[in-house]
C-alpha cells in the first residue's frame, strides 16, 4: 500500500504568518507530476506543533482537496495525548484522508504499555489505515520491536511502520519479526536505500519537497532491483541530504531550500526561526552545484 516515495509536506506561511494556500498547492503539484506516490501534511515538517486545531484540519481538507485522486494523502495525526490524536484521526478521516501517521507520543516518555495502550485506542477509534511512526530523537522513546509485534497482531488497522531511528539493523530486526505484508518506511532520506536493502518499502522523505522526482526515481529503481541506479542518485543527492541535517532543526533547513528554489517563502512559526545568512549561503552553494537554483 505504502510502496515509493512520499512527501513529507511543509507547510508555507505567508509574511503575515498565515498558511500560504496558493504555494500549498502548487507544492502538492510538484510532488505529483514528478512521480510521488503520496503526501504526508501537517507532520513534524509541516510543523503541526504550532497550527491550531482548525489550521490542521483545514491542511489535511485542502490537501485531500487539491490531490484530487493522484496519490495517497496521509495525515500526520499524532499527539501526546491519546484523546487528541484520537479527535485528530477521526477528524482527517472524515476530511476524505487516505491513511494517518501517528507519531509516538513525545514528552510524556510513556512505557511501552503504554505506547501500545495508546496505539490501539486510536487504532479502535477509525478506520483509516494507520503508520506507526517512531523517532527518538524527538520523542526520547521508541516503539520497541515487540511492541510493534504486538500492535501488528492486535490492530488489522495499523499497516505499517515509519522508521526514524538511523539504525539500519532496527530495520532488519523490524522485518524478521513482523508479518510480511506490514510495511516498513525509512524516515531519514539518508539511509532510504539501506532501509529498503532491509526489507524496507519506501520511505517518507523531507528533501522530497524540492527533489520529488529524484526521489521517486530512487526508490523505484530500489524496488526494481536496479541497485546501481539507486546508488547513483543517492550518491548525487547525498550532501543535499547531510545540509538538512546538520544545518539546522528539520524542517528549517527544508523551507530555505524551498524558498531558494523560488517554491514558498523561508516563513516558520516561532519557536522555530530561520536559519542565519551564513548558513543559508552555505545551502545556496550546495542548491547551485546540484542546478536546483
Amino acid at each position: 500500500m505504502f510502496e515509493g516515495a512520499h512527501t513529507a509536506l511543509v507547510t508555507p506561511f505567508s509574511e503575515n504568518g498565515m498558511i500560504d494556500t496558493d504555494s500549498f498547492r502548487k507544492l502538492i503539484d510538484k510532488q505529483f507530476d514528478n512521480g510521488i506516490k503520496g503526501i504526508v501534511p501537517v507532520g513534524t515538517t509541516g510543523e503541526s506543533a504550532t497550527l491550531s486545531t482548525e489550521e490542521h484540519h483545514r491542511v489535511v481538507e485542502l490537501a485531500v482537496k487539491h490531490t484530487a485522486g493522484r496519490g495517497l494523502v496521509i495525515a500526520g495525526t499524532g499527539s501526546n495525548s491519546t484523546r487528541e490524536a484520537i479527535a485528530l484521526t477521526q477528524a482527517a478521516e472524515e476530511g476524505g484522508a487516505d491513511a494517518a501517521l501517528i507519531v509516538t507520543p513525545y514528552y510524556n516518555k510513556p512505557s511501552q504499555e503504554g505506547i501500545f495502550q495508546h496505539y490501539r485506542a486510536i487504532a479502535e477509534s477509525t478506520d483509516l489505515p494507520i503508520i506507526l511512526y517512531s523517532i527518538p530523537g524527538r520523542c526520547h522513546v521508541e516503539i520497541e520491536v515487540d511492541t510493534a509485534v504486538r500492535l501488528a497482531k492486535d490492530c488489522p488497522g495499523i499497516k505499517a511502520l515509519k522508521e526514524a531511528g538511523g539504525v539500519t539493523e532496527r530495520v532488519r530486526q523490524l522485518r524478521a519479526a513482523l508479518p510480511d505484508e506490514f510495511e516498513i518506511l525509512s524516515g531519514d532520506d539518508a539511509l532510504t536505500i539501506d532501509f529498503m536493502k532491509e526489507g524496507g518499502v519506501g520511505v517518507i522523505s523531507v528533501a522530497a519537497n524540492l527533489i520529488p522526482k529524484a526521489m521517486a526515481d530512487m526508490t523505484t529503481a530500489m524496488l526494481e532491483k536496479r541497485f546501481s541506479d539507486a546508488e547513483s542518485i543517492n550518491a548525487q543527492y547525498s550532501g543535499l541530504f547531510s545540509a538538512f541535517l546538520k544545518l539546522d532543526t528539520n524542517p528549517v533547513p527544508i523551507k530555505a531550500a524551498l524558498s531558494l528554489a523560488g517554491d514558498c517563502l523561508p516563513k516558520l512559526r516561532l519557536p522555530m526561526v530561520e536559519m542565519s545568512d551564513q548558513k543559508v549561503d552555505e545551502l545556496r552553494g550546495i542548491l547551485a552545484g546540484l542546478n536546483l537554483i
